[in-house]
């Protein structure tokens, strides 16, 4: 029968590569609560591989006698999956406040179509490799980037009354003592000119600052709202 037939075969055993492929990468996202997890990484590399085998066994549904008349261009479809996988991409990219978060997923959608395409065509040599550098990238690297010395960012804002708002340079003061930063300032008067806002970008090399920060604003009687927001991914 045709569909037990040697193609039908190969194009089986490239779908389910694909989909186990996939699956891997999705199941690390999954596991840190990223809006694009399993599934999403699962049908995103099938698809591709999927598309791919419109080309890579065009002989399978093109009359032979056409054949020799056109052929399809593989690297046309694959051009197209990179293209239209960026509008997935796009959509776990979101914007918290000043904070840009969900690239590092948008980027695993993106290799994850790539690896889908190399396995649609049979190049299961680099596409398992890149499998495997993968789940390197986003497990181990997320480890060994725990442990390098870095700078936190985060995004501060306090309101006060309008008629008992400190100076920037007390501003200043006290986010020394706490061990931060200022890198950058705005201003804003807000509730039709009753209160007066500082947003405030800024930084410390020990996490934990942010914690004491926000416990010294909480009680702080002039203070009428504040608001943290640490930059992440």
């Amino acid at each position: 029968m045709h569909f037990l037939s040697s193609t039908s075969m190969v194009i089986t055993a490239h779908l389910l590569a694909a989909m186990l492929a996939g699956g891997l990468i999705g199941m690390e996202r999954s596991l840190h609560g990223r809006p694009a997890g399993f599934r999403t990484h699962a049908l995103v590399c099938l698809a591709s591989a999927l598309l791919m085998t419109v080309t890579a066994f065009q002989t399978s549904w093109i009359p032979q006698a056409d054949t020799e008349l056109f052929r399809t261009d593989p690297t046309r479809m694959a051009q197209g999956i990179m293209t239209g996988i960026g509008f997935l991409g796009a959509g776990v990219i979101f914007k918290e406040g000043l904070n840009v978060r969900g690239l590092t997923t948008a980027a695993s959608i993106w290799i994850t179509a790539a690896i889908g395409i190399l396995v649609g065509i049979g190049f299961y040599y680099p596409a398992i490799l890149a499998t495997a550098l993968v789940l390197v990238t986003l497990s181990l690297f997320r480890w060994i980037e725990a442990k390098i010395p870095s700078h936190y960012y985060a995004n501060n804002t306090i309101t006060y009354d309008r008629n008992c708002v400190p100076s920037q340079d007390t501003i200043k003061d006290f986010l020394r003592e706490h061990g931060f930063r200022l890198e950058g300032v705005s201003y804003r008067i807000a509730n039709d000119g009753t209160t007066f806002e500082y947003r405030m970008t800024i930084r410390t090399s020990d996490a934990n600052n942010l914690t004491k920060l926000a416990e010294y604003l909480s009680v702080a009687k002039d203070v009428r709202h504040f608001e943290i927001a640490p930059a992440g991914e």
